[in-house]
């Protein structure tokens, strides 16, 4: 999407929040908010300086398990 001229914040929102009010869990899910189903990339740079580091996945956190990107192991339990 950004390739084509769209601006990344907004990318990243039609991938998130967007999605999620066209699936109808626009109250659980899209959002880092309490109560919401969070499920977190951590990259190195910020992605509106250079959207390519989303490519690059540090760590994700689901449901609350990290998992460390290199061997998919998880790492902590929160």
């Amino acid at each position: 999407m950004v390739a084509a001229g769209m601006p990344v914040m907004e990318a990243i929102a039609a991938a998130t929040i967007t999605n999620a009010n066209l699936l109808g869990y626009s109250n659980s899910l899209g959002q880092l908010k309490q109560g919401y189903t969070a499920d977190i990339v951590a990259v190195n740079e910020h992605p509106q300086a250079n959207v390519s580091t989303l490519e690059q996945v540090v760590f994700v956190m689901k449901e609350g398990l990290i998992f460390k990107n290199q061997d998919k192991e998880v790492l902590r339990d929160y």
